[in-house]
This record gives C-alpha cells, sequence and structure tokens, in this order.
C-alpha cells in the first residue's frame, strides 16, 4: 500500500486482493508506527481523502473505435490518493473488521453508481 503512488511512501498492506464483476476489491492495513500512515488514517477518517489508484504494466490490449481495451495487466501497486481517475474508485469503509461489513458497503457504493 503506498501514498500517493510514491515507491517511498509505504504505508501499509494489502491483506485482500480480489477481481470481480465490479472491478477490484482490496481490502488492507495501515501500519500504525508509520507517521504517514497516521496522517492518512486521519484524514480518511475526516472524508479529506478516500481516493484508490493502482500502478500497472500493459501486457496485453487491443485498440478499437472506443479506444484501447486492456486484456491483461500486471499490477504494480495500489496506493490511497487524493484524486483518484476514476471516481468510483475509493475507501468505502475504515476499521472495519469484519469482512462482511466492508463487502456490504461496497455493494451499496456499486449500487448507488449503477
Amino acid at each position: 500500500m503506498l501514498y500517493q503512488h510514491f515507491a517511498h511512501q509505504p504505508i501499509g498492506v494489502w491483506t485482500e486482493i480480489v477481481e470481480d464483476p465490479h472491478g477490484l476489491y482490496v481490502r488492507g492495513r495501515l501500519t500504525a508506527e508509520v507517521e504517514r500512515a497516521r496522517d492518512v488514517r486521519a484524514l480518511l477518517a475526516e472524508g479529506a481523502l478516500n481516493g484508490l489508484s493502482i500502478g500497472f504494466r500493459t501486457v496485453r490490449a487491443r485498440r478499437g473505435t472506443a479506444g484501447r481495451t486492456l486484456t491483461e495487466v500486471e499490477l504494480w501497486e495500489i496506493s490511497v490518493v487524493t484524486f483518484p481517475l476514476l471516481a468510483g474508485s475509493k475507501v468505502t469503509a475504515i476499521g472495519a473488521r469484519d469482512n462482511e461489513l466492508a463487502r456490504v458497503f461496497r455493494a451499496a457504493g456499486a449500487s448507488m453508481r449503477a
């Protein structure tokens, strides 16, 4: 888990990464011993920061009339960011220990985008 895609700013670890029909679901843990992670947690709690973004390398893609479609990528990292490229890429729960609760939040967010 990085902050703003900076490789020198790790702030925690991802404990679950799952691809589903809606996209990429991740669950992670901020490292309390890292000062930046404590700052990020405070900003997340206040709603001042809530974006997620990925860094990847394209392995396979195809071009079409609507642009380029990525068919295979190599995921390098996932970052907490201020401005995600995709509006729906965001933190949906903070401090949820119950995996099912996090999934409920995620499903609610997906239904609002539909």
